[in-house]
């Protein structure tokens, strides 16, 4: 694996959306080695994640999804590493409510793999929280990257503009719970999980009819 690991910083801000504004805490994820890295999730503080990133060559920021909380700092971090922004294209409408003078640099697409660092992260469609949430598999590391699809006790919050709850179970069932047991699951927030460990609380959902 040519030493890529993951790392994790938790960073401060705040979530608004439909008029209300929320105090929250973001996992912010570094996947890479000592020579090149890429940021899922680029929160709240870019100075912060540019310092834990320090003299690696950033590849890429990828955002699991366009809440303002999880991209308030991916234009800041862009400028200041000359790293592309990549969003799913659907979700270009939140994009738009955060930052109306700025696009992201580039697409993901369910199925694109990006390789760095000896691995592959492989991106997952998962709409439902929001219609360009997206997932990142690296199996070489165990590791799933959630985003705010799947957390520590069940499916990411629906109950807000442009989310859907029938679609993340769909997302979580058909596309998350098909990965290995073991996987390990780094959330958007609060702690990590496994695909095991969540996978009766998916089913609970199932069971409703879902």
């Amino acid at each position: 694996m040519a030493g890529a690991r993951i790392e994790h910083l938790v960073t401060s801000g705040t979530f608004s959306l439909d008029g209300g504004t929320w105090d929250v805490d973001n996992n912010v994820w570094i996947v890479g080695d000592d020579s090149e890295a890429v940021v899922v999730d680029a929160a709240h503080d870019a100075e912060a994640i540019a310092r834990a990133v320090g003299g690696r060559t950033l590849r890429a920021i990828v955002c699991t999804h366009a809440h303002n909380d999880h991209i308030d700092a991916a234009p800041e971090l862009a400028a200041r590493t000359g790293a592309p922004i990549l969003l799913h294209p659907d979700d270009l409408p939140l994009w738009k409510q955060t930052h109306p003078d700025r696009l992201p640099d580039g697409e993901l697409a369910d199925g694109r793999v990006l390789a760095l660092a000896g691995i592959e992260l492989t991106v997952l469609h998962t709409p439902g929280h929001a219609p360009g949430a997206v997932c990142l598999y690296a199996p070489a590391l165990t590791a799933l990257f959630s985003g705010d699809t799947l957390f520590a006790g069940g499916p990411g919050a629906t109950g807000r503009s442009y989310s859907h709850f029938p679609t993340i179970i769909d997302s979580i069932r058909d596309r998350l719970l098909t990965l290995p047991g073991d996987t390990v699951v780094h959330t958007g927030h609060g702690e990590t999980t496994t695909i095991a460990a969540e996978a009766p609380h998916v089913q609970e959902w199932l069971d409703r009819g879902f």
